[in-house]
């Protein structure tokens, strides 16, 4: 794991009306290292991932991304969500989808872009054939690893995971957290692994941000976290494990 960041956030607050979403946020991911989001829901996990992702500014504080100022460039910043339909178009092969932000991103040389998509894939576990195939054709596990592929194939240097194995069988989602990992080890990326699961966080996550009300209330190594939790909200939280 890299010291470099890819992330920062300093003193980051979202408003929405009246309701204080975030509530001066702080905190970095280095290259190679995951950064474990946790709290109830309602508690700002999903805005802090939009904010992460360029997706929506600030109403204060800053977000960097140091290698490349505050604006990144595109595919360097991609997302694996809870429902991989979200990001599959139905209509399109699996090979095609995977292929589709290379070619937003380097133009639309298709052979090239249709061999890296068949590249990837063979990386997330599924055979060239499957990208003929069509999303309908795979299950759930199949469908998260064709996500992965899709997010991985700009060779993003941050992405954010948002509940991206709740919706997964309990052995499907240790193949994908597994796959994650080795993937991570691999090609470095920084994440941001936002989930409600505590047990996958834990095998994920170098260190866990637990957020209560748009806060950040604890922000510990994983072991120290898992260990000897601080705050009274995060030994609530790992009474469910």
């Amino acid at each position: 794991m890299s010291e470099d960041p890819v992330l920062e956030l300093d003193a980051v607050s979202v408003v929405f009306k009246h309701v204080t979403a975030m509530d001066k946020v702080g905190f970095s991911i280095a290259a190679g290292e995951t950064l474990g989001l946790v709290g109830e829901s309602g508690s700002g996990k999903t805005t802090t991932g939009s904010v992460a992702l360029g997706l929506r500014k600030p109403t204060s504080g800053t977000v960097r991304f140091p290698y490349g100022g505050r604006r990144t460039r595109a595919g360097e910043v991609q997302a694996v969500l809870q429902n991989p339909h979200w990001s599959l178009n139905p209509r399109l092969t699996v090979a095609d989808s995977v292929a589709e932000p290379l070619a937003a991103v380097k133009g639309a040389r298709l052979r090239t872009h249709h061999q890296a998509a068949l590249r990837i894939l063979d990386q997330v576990g599924l055979p060239a054939s499957y990208g003929e195939r069509l999303p309908h054709e795979l299950s759930g596990g199949q469908r998260q690893r064709v996500a992965i592929a899709r997010a991985l194939i700009t060779h993003p240097k941050f992405i954010v995971f948002d509940e991206a194995v709740s919706a997964l069988d309990v052995s499907v989602q240790a193949q994908i957290l597994n796959l994650v990992h080795d993937l991570q080890t691999e090609h470095g990326f920084g994440a941001l692994f936002i989930s409600h699961d505590l047990a996958a966080v834990r095998y994920l996550a170098h260190r866990v941000a637990v957020m209560r009300a748009g806060a950040i209330v604890e922000l510990a190594d994983a072991e120290r976290f898992y260990a000897t939790p601080q705050h009274p909200y995060s030994r609530q939280l790992l009474e469910t494990l």
